[in-house]
């Protein structure tokens, strides 16, 4: 599975921003999908979930009620729909892909990653 990050850029603050993550091969609908984050000098962690299906989306406590997690299997695709970004959701967003129905908020539990897409909010 070959994962392609995009739709990061630069919004100020409270604005919106929606990341999408292709993904190749014919069995990512039978994949998790994670995305994570990484800020400037700090490690990576993680952003939200969802299982194969498309249910259980799981959020970080810090995006919470401001991102939606949203995969499309038909179209081999999941989605971060972020709002009401804060200075402090600027990082390179990271999808990843784990070859089980169900997600995790653990950075080694996925096989695969994409390339990330670097989102700035400006204050």
């Amino acid at each position: 599975v070959q994962l392609q990050a995009s739709g990061g850029g630069l919004v100020q603050a409270g604005g919106s921003l929606r990341l999408s993550c292709a993904a190749s091969g014919r069995t990512f609908s039978s994949y998790a999908m994670g995305w994570f984050r990484q800020a400037p000098g700090k490690e990576r962690e993680f952003v939200a979930s969802i299982t194969w299906i498309g249910g259980m989306p799981y959020y970080s406590d810090f995006v919470k009620g401001r991102f939606i997690i949203s995969r499309d299997n038909a179209k081999n695709t999941v989605y971060l729909q972020m709002s009401s970004l804060k200075p402090e959701d600027t990082a390179v967003y990271y999808c990843a892909a784990r070859r089980t129905a169900w997600a995790s908020t653990r950075e080694f539990d996925y096989d695969y990653w994409g390339q990330g897409t670097l989102v700035t909010v400006s204050s």
